[in-house]
């Protein structure tokens, strides 16, 4: 995460190397003002005398307000370019780190939690990262130039004086500092669980609203609301009481000079002007003091979403080390696994137990078995979302570890049993975004799945655009525009997880046929619940436990009289009576 920041940063030196100069160009012109107005009230004792000097003096004022204004907006441009390129750089790594995070790690944290990383905890170091780049500039030209005028052109003695409350200032805010971390921790933590709170309920509403929870939801939201805003509330109470404090000691400040400074003015040591000007002086940097304690506050903000973001950058991410021409490579298909056994993180009980198989160039394998049995889990492994031991998977006579993760994931269209759909246009979700394929070449995919005639009929055809997770399309639409993307992907492997399941016994076959013509000489592995969907497979396995407990051809399988007949019987007897209905 530090990396991230630095280098982010060094991205706009030159653009912070102007902000900085015109900065401090700003409060330099900011002193001048003070000493105009202290000019023209010493020449009112004798206005007749002076009126020439005082319309000068004037003029000299407004044309310095142009050049203040002229300055400032320079550097609150440079000052905007800065702030919002360096949330856009934090959030542009942020995701790409989540992309490039293994499985494991990514199934840990919630989505409300991620979103209060884009949202909250970004937002939080950019606040502070302008803060500082602004507000802590501004702090120390003030003090700087400000005391200097003060001292050099009015008097060193009453400078000090009006100093001391300011230092007193400064011990108690590194008091209240330590509170305002405390409260603004718990307040994050509340806020996040709200977060996870919010989504969760989103993504449940049909479940909701079916079983008539509204109420219940509703009350467990106000609870979890009630909670942000108490902490919310505390850390306002203490970033109020150091504003306060500041703003108490500022009252000090102008106390001091006003007494002091009277009877230096009555000691003839400074004259009325200079006193007015000395005033106008507090006031420069009375507003970068009040700036502090927020500053303070927020740099504690950034430090808690600092280290919350650097938890996620920490994290080990999946090793992509190839050139752009290697991924292009292709596998031929050849693929072997030798006594595999897998267990998930933190769990005890294997998912996979002792398996062997051997799937050559070309062939097709079915893979059936119960709920739970661990065939997800397989693919899941093949495709190397999960570590996997060296010497367990081989592809072509290659270790899978040995090749790298984006040639193989390039040689592998894996249609994943939950369809995932993108609140896009249906071109774009079978193409996944990618600008390599031709509108024709995607219409031509969505003909073998299938999916054709229903998409023509759609208002703008292929440039349709759907809900979120294309809840806008009946479950078998959401199957088949998934199945497109295999027959529009030239992958060498091709892996369809209970992908038929939403589809009738017609409409599967079809599918099936049409993706038996289109392997060709393509691996071919189709993992369902239905017997029907890998009959035609070349060689098919049956799991139960994690364990390989059947495998054989259709025909074999049905004569050992095993799970597998079980199966074939079971739906045999169910499609019989649904022909009877």
């Amino acid at each position: 995460m530090k990396k991230v920041i630095i280098d982010s940063l060094k991205k706009y030196k030159f653009s912070s190397l102007i902000h900085f100069i015109f900065i401090g160009l700003n409060i330099y012109l900011l002193t001048i003002p003070a000493k105009i107005i202290g000019d023209i009230v010493d020449m009112l004792y004798d206005i007749e005398a002076n009126e020439q000097n005082i319309i000068n003096n004037i003029y000299y004022l407004l044309g310095m307000c142009v050049v203040l204004l002229t300055v400032r907006i320079i550097w609150k441009y440079t000052e905007t370019v800065i702030s919002r390129g360096f949330e856009r750089d934090i959030k542009d790594k942020l995701f790409e780190r989540f992309l490039k995070l293994k499985l494991k790690d990514i199934q840990n944290i919630k989505n409300g939690e991620i979103m209060s990383y884009f949202v909250k905890d970004t937002n939080e170091i950019r606040s502070a990262v302008y803060r500082i780049i602004s507000h802590g500039a501004r702090i120390v030209y003030t003090f700087i130039i400000a005391i200097y005028q003060m001292a050099s052109g009015v008097n060193i003695y009453l400078t000090i004086a009006t100093i001391i409350p300011i230092l007193i200032a400064s011990v108690l805010i590194v008091k209240i500092k330590n509170q305002v971390e405390k409260s603004f921790s718990k307040a994050q933590e509340k806020f996040t669980e709200l977060s996870e709170y919010i989504q969760e309920s989103t993504d449940s509403i049909r479940t909701t609203k079916a079983y008539a929870c509204e109420k219940s939801q509703l009350e467990e939201f106000i609870k979890k609301n009630r909670r942000v805003k108490q902490n919310d509330n505390t850390v306002d109470i203490y970033s109020n009481l150091l504003t306060t404090t500041v703003n108490i000691c500022f009252g000090l400040c102008y106390s001091i000079a006003l007494l002091f400074g009277g009877k230096l003015v009555v000691d003839g040591q400074i004259t009325v002007g200079e006193l007015v000007t000395f005033n106008g002086y507090i006031g420069l940097f009375v507003g970068p003091v009040s700036w502090i304690p927020p500053l303070i506050a927020r740099i504690k903000r950034a430090q808690i979403s600092y280290k919350r973001l650097n938890k996620v950058f920490e994290l080990e991410t999946e090793k992509v080390n190839v050139k752009e021409k290697e991924i292009k490579n292709k596998l031929e298909g050849d693929i072997v696994i030798h006594d595999l056994s897998f267990h998930y993180p933190e769990v005890m009980d294997k998912a996979l137990e002792n398996i062997n198989i051997n799937i050559g160039k070309g062939q097709t394998l079915g893979i059936i078995g119960t709920i739970g049995s661990g065939k997800t889990t397989l693919m899941n492994l093949l495709t190397r979302l999960y570590s996997i031991p060296r010497g367990k998977i081989e592809i072509d006579g290659k270790d899978i570890n040995d090749i790298p993760i984006e040639v193989l994931r390039e040689n592998i269209c894996y249609i994943t049993q939950d369809n995932f759909l993108f609140s896009s246009t249906l071109k774009d979700n079978i193409s996944l975004f990618k600008e390599e394929y031709r509108t024709e070449e995607i219409k031509d995919s969505t003909k073998k799945a299938i999916i054709y005639d229903e998409i023509s009929k759609m208002p703008k055809g292929i440039e349709t655009k759907i809900g979120e997770r294309g809840a806008d399309l009946s479950g078998g639409q959401k199957q088949r525009v998934a199945i497109s993307r295999a027959f529009l992907k030239n992958s060498r492997i091709l892996i369809f997880d209970d992908t038929f399941s939403a589809l009738d016994n017609r409409t599967s076959q079809a599918l099936l046929e049409n993706i038996k013509q289109f392997s060709g000489e393509k691996t071919c592995i189709i993992i369902s619940n239905k017997v029907a969907d890998v009959k035609d497979s070349d060689k098919i396995i049956v799991l139960n436990n994690g364990a390989i407990i059947e495998e054989g051809t259709h025909d074999e399988l049905i004569h050992q009289h095993g799970l597998y007949n079980e199966f074939y019987e079971q739906q045999s007897t169910k499609a019989d009576e649904g022909m009877l209905a």
